[in-house]
């Protein structure tokens, strides 16, 4: 018999196997991903109740839009609120809808684009790189504490991960055929039109950045030639103007506003990214936290991400020559980058870089992956073990530190508030849980349980990611990092729960249910944005205190029917004096000396906030 008949029998037996095992592995990883969503991102619908600001504004937003039957008009408060793209708000009013106007049903629409970019990077990664890099892009996206934990709130910048994750899909689908099909250029003409519906022109600017400096140092540009771009351009139109043109229809310049097509265009994308943006009513993070968040928003795996990003192309004479995966690592490592650079220089904000983690997720899941299919000697395998050490040098004094707080806690005195054991430090708020650094030693009693288990979770998880790596069993170290950061999540999301009342005006827009009739004023002693959640929750219609060219409410009332909500000090005490009842939500240590001088009643205190009625 020939010597290389059963060798290539053998060969052939080998590939027929891993072809019939293949369907197996690709249920097996989507059902791992399906129950990772299920597990820790389903729950988190329900609680905590929407905080106050862009939280319960954006839900109020949509819930605006489902009462007054416009859907190309956002309102809140009665106000034109006309910055913000459409997208995430249609999601959340068909929401309403079916299920009622709720906290669940907020959230719902975000939940289900958690999930999209879940399996975005999943059939990104199977597709260039295999199917295990695609299944441990998605665990790095889903268990990572930045796309979590910024998920919380109603921002779309997770949707907005999933569209470029989308586009890029459809341009290197693009690379590999002789002359692009109308599927591949459509689809990301659509993928960047949906995403100009979801965060603005951004959604267009970044994709064709990111294809152009792909081809650029690919020596390729001529490839734009073929993406079919007439009938892409008119996809893209097709999807993406008409709301545009709505919009501009129907909030024309009127009294003092220039409308919607200079506010949208000019004051919301151009002077924002310039940092003079009318009312400058925002913070600018530091360039050094801007940069340093990334090593907390993709941990604990920040630290193979070093290592992957070494295995991107970075040599001129390399670009030519790309096989698949090299295209797809490239393509990854410029649009991570293209999001850092542009908003480096803008009005920073820590959750800007959050469309930039898919493309990391990537990375660093194919790297995970070679990394568990090498041999135990090889370069993979040893820098697995350094990060394992790396990682257990920070999270084991993370956990005794967490394990010290739990020792010198106290219980919790019956009666008391979280808000009662804070330390206000207002120059940290423009972070977006800045109210997190009001922690002192005594508030760490109220978080007992949090603080143990992730202590445990952090401990251990480390420890044994470094013990299986060790042993060359590179699956259950990551199985380990995955448990661990199942269990951190939930900590922090529980941790979120606690800390809501100091976030939330819930509990006082439930204490004026029954209180408030027809006829009654509820006054904000701020701006709209600090006590939004009223607006939501008891649908009342809020006026705000010495707030008038400030917030969310400043250009909506420039157009001659806005509500008239704005008060002074001087109209507020003729109300406060005044027979009509008339509540107000004031922080404990700012009631106005008008309300003081002629006196009050407190119908419910939470957070460190109150509700006061002047009879």
């Amino acid at each position: 018999m020939h010597p290389t008949v059963p060798a290539n029998q053998d060969l052939a037996a080998s590939q027929a196997e891993q072809r019939r095992s293949a369907p197996s592995r690709h249920a097996l990883y989507s059902l791992l991903i399906a129950l990772l969503w299920l597990a820790l991102y389903v729950p988190a619908l329900f609680t905590p109740p929407l905080l106050d600001d862009a939280d319960s504004i954006h839900a109020e937003a949509a819930r605006e839009m489902l009462t007054r039957h416009d859907w190309s008009t956002l309102y809140i408060n009665g106000f034109r609120y006309l910055e913000k793209a459409p997208l995430m708000y249609w999601g959340m009013c068909i929401s309403y809808k079916i299920f009622g106007v709720s906290t669940f049903a907020a959230r719902l629409p975000l939940c289900f684009a958690v999930l999209a970019a879940l399996f975005g990077v999943y059939f990104f990664g199977r597709r260039f790189f295999g199917e295990k890099t695609g299944f441990y892009a998605a665990i790095v996206l889903g268990l990572s504490f930045g796309p979590y934990i910024f998920t919380r709130i109603l921002i779309p910048d997770i949707l907005v991960g999933f569209w470029l994750t989308l586009g890029c899909y459809f341009f290197l689908r693009s690379l590999e055929e002789e002359r692009p099909s109308l599927l591949s250029c459509w689809g990301f003409a659509a993928a960047a039109a949906l995403n100009v519906l979801t965060k603005g022109l951004i959604g267009v600017v970044f994709p064709i950045g990111i294809i152009v400096v792909y081809l650029f140092l690919t020596r390729n540009l001529r490839h734009l030639l073929k993406m079919r771009l007439v009938s892409s351009f008119l996809v893209f139109m097709a999807i993406a103007a008409p709301w545009h043109i709505i919009a501009g229809i129907n909030n024309p310049a009127a009294g003092q506003s220039r409308g919607f097509f200079w506010f949208y265009f000019i004051n919301e994308h151009v002077l924002r990214y310039l940092n003079k943006r009318v009312p400058k009513d925002y913070d600018t993070v530091p360039f050094s936290i801007f940069w340093g968040a990334l090593l907390v928003w993709l941990g604990p795996w920040t630290m193979f991400m070093f290592k992957a990003l070494k295995r991107v192309p970075h040599k001129w004479s390399e670009f030519t020559n790309l096989d698949r995966r090299g295209r797809a690592t490239l393509l990854a490592a410029i649009w991570a980058a293209l999001i850092f650079g542009f908003f480096s220089f803008s009005s920073r904000q820590e959750y800007y870089i959050l469309p930039a983690l898919p493309a990391l997720a990537i990375i660093i899941g194919s790297w995970m992956a070679d990394e568990e299919d090498s041999e135990v000697s090889s370069t993979l395998r040893r820098a697995g073990r350094r990060a394992a050490v790396v990682l257990m040098v920070v999270a084991i004094p993370a956990a005794i530190a967490a394990f010290t707080l739990l020792s010198y806690s106290k219980s919790i005195v019956p009666g008391t508030e979280l808000a009662d054991a804070l330390k206000k430090n207002p120059e940290d708020y423009a972070l977006s849980f800045g109210h997190f650094l009001d922690l002192t030693g005594p508030a760490m009693g109220y978080f007992r349980t949090p603080l143990l288990f992730t202590g445990i979770a952090l401990f251990f998880g480390s420890i044994l990611n470094f013990f299986f790596r060790r042993r060359g069993q590179v699956a259950r170290a990551n199985t380990a990092l995955a448990m661990m950061m199942l269990v951190f999540l939930s900590c922090a999301h529980q941790g979120l729960v606690i800390f809501s009342p100091v976030l939330s005006s819930k509990i006082l827009s439930d204490s004026l249910a029954g209180r408030y009739h027809e006829g009654d004023t509820i006054v904000v002693n701020g701006e709209y944005e600090d006590a939004s959640t009223l607006n939501f929750y008891g649908h009342y219609q809020l006026h705000v205190l010495n707030a008038r060219g400030k917030g969310n409410l400043y250009y909506g009332s420039l157009f001659p029917d806005s509500p008239q909500a704005f008060e002074d000090d001087a109209s507020l005490g003729a109300m406060w004096r005044a027979p009509k009842r008339v509540f107000l939500w004031t922080e404990e240590d700012k009631v106005p000396a008008t309300v003081q001088a002629a006196g009050y009643k407190i119908i419910a205190h939470s957070g460190g906030k109150y509700i006061l009625v002047n009879r």
